[in-house]
């Protein structure tokens, strides 16, 4: 997937996830691989600019809190504007997706 694609849909995809309830890097990162059947395997050096870029946006917010093992752990969770801002995404990548069915369904084939 082209890496400009791979970021939109990254970002719209880490929305989604922190709508269901806060959470932290490496929990994304794993849930994302399961969910997505492995298609989106992020290192942490390309999940965390995006949660920084959200946070910077204001879509985000992030808070420290102890683990069991006492160690701290960054969390995320989403803002009233992160919510709308994955509404207009979802938005624009479904219209994106029908594009690209409309012109993989064709009219004419030349295959043949």
């Amino acid at each position: 997937m082209d890496k400009k694609m791979m970021a939109v849909s990254t970002s719209m995809l880490v929305l989604k996830l922190l709508e269901e309830g806060d959470l932290y890097g490496y929990q994304m990162i794993r849930l994302l691989e399961e969910r997505s059947e492995r298609v989106f395997s992020l290192k942490e050096g390309t999940l965390y600019p995006i949660l920084h870029s959200l946070e910077e946006q204001g879509a985000v917010e992030s808070y420290e809190q102890c683990a069991e093992n006492g160690r701290k752990r960054k969390y995320y969770r989403l803002t009233k504007s992160g919510g709308k801002l994955l509404k207009s995404k979802q938005r624009e990548w479904q219209e994106y997706e029908q594009a690209i069915r409309n012109v993989l369904k064709g009219g004419v084939s030349f295959a043949g």
